[in-house]
């Protein structure tokens, strides 16, 4: 089953830390120096946090991860079938994971990612720039890269 993806950019890891915990009524399932994550059940959602690694504070993208490499690859031809822009970044860093994935952008520019996590990483990630994907998106994200601009890394992350 498919869970549905939101990471947000905050100012104060700490703080945001605290708020969301009181409001899943759950702690992290994963916390580094600028980084936590919820996996929660109900709702069934994976929603991440992070600090230093965003210039845009608030929702960075959005995305659904898939359990397995047969829902992954029905989400990618979801991807193509929706007829935008699309970039399939392939087995990456991301997050403190290693994971398989593509990203598309909305009408209206909004991110969305579509992913496997094949396993933990001991380094938060390195991706391409977001903001030549929307003009909403942070230039500094390590979790999204950028649609146009090709393969440049973001020499802000790792």
């Amino acid at each position: 089953m498919k869970r549905f993806h939101v990471h947000v950019g905050v100012s104060d890891l700490d703080q945001s830390i605290a708020f969301y915990s009181t409001l899943f009524g759950a702690q992290p399932t994963v916390t580094k120096a600028d980084y936590a994550k919820w996996m929660l059940d109900d709702p069934r959602v994976n929603f991440a946090i992070s600090a230093e690694h965003h210039a845009a504070k608030g929702i960075e993208h959005l995305g659904i991860q898939a359990e397995n490499e047969g829902e992954l690859s029905d989400v990618y031809a979801r991807l193509k079938a929706a007829d935008r822009p699309m970039l399939e970044e392939g087995t990456t860093t991301c997050c403190y994971a290693r994971s398989e994935k593509s990203w598309i952008s909305d009408p209206d520019g909004v991110v969305w990612e579509a992913f496997h996590t094949n396993g933990e990483a001991t380094v938060y990630g390195d991706s391409p720039a977001l903001g030549a994907m929307s003009a909403s998106a942070s230039n500094d994200s390590c979790c999204a890269p950028a649609m146009t601009a090709g393969p440049a890394r973001n020499a802000n992350c790792g």
